[in-house]
């Protein structure tokens, strides 16, 4: 046992672990210090987008939200269609293969967004969720019931958040078409 001054006798295990206390506690900084409108980086998701062209270019916009979330990897068969997204999230990394995105950044990513062909959606929403990614998939979901069945099961068993986007023109929008 030894004395520090100002601390009381201790043994080296509980010094060490005040000091530790101490030691984090100088990281650990409440998030008001750093000013209104700071997000830190802990807050922010990172986001995989898979079906990159067309309407899965505006799906990674809206998730990434102004640099709110990160856009770590993006995946597309056609980089012809998906080159908007490449240019616009260039340190993201690239895949054509949503698997091998998944093989190889799954423990950098906490969300997906999949807007690819519809028959695609289903099979990648479960591969996400069964890596226990949330997930954002565009219409249609699956196509039958029994494969919402299985997402919605796999869903509840990986604790995951899904959400299915539909876009529905306002009354007044759909008048003027």
């Amino acid at each position: 046992m030894f004395q520090i001054v100002g601390f009381m006798k201790t043994d080296r295990r509980n010094f060490i672990k005040k000091a530790g206390m101490v030691a984090g506690g100088i990281y650990i900084i409440p998030r008001h210090v750093m000013g209104r409108g700071y997000t830190a980086p802990s807050d922010k998701l990172n986001i995989a987008c898979i079906g990159v062209g067309g309407k899965g270019q505006s799906d990674c916009s809206n998730v990434w939200d102004n640099g709110k979330n990160n856009i770590v990897a993006i995946a597309d068969v056609d980089w012809n269609r998906g080159k908007a997204a490449a240019e616009k999230f260039p340190n993201a990394k690239k895949y054509t293969d949503y698997r091998k995105l998944f093989e190889a950044e799954s423990k950098n990513i906490d969300a997906v967004t999949i807007s690819t062909p519809d028959h695609q959606h289903a099979i990648i929403a479960m591969d996400a969720m069964s890596l226990g990614k949330h997930v954002y998939l565009q219409k249609p979901l699956t196509h039958d019931i029994h494969e919402a069945r299985m997402l919605t099961e796999a869903a509840s068993k990986y604790q995951v958040v899904t959400q299915m986007g539909n876009q529905v023109l306002p009354e007044e929008a759909r008048h003027n078409l």
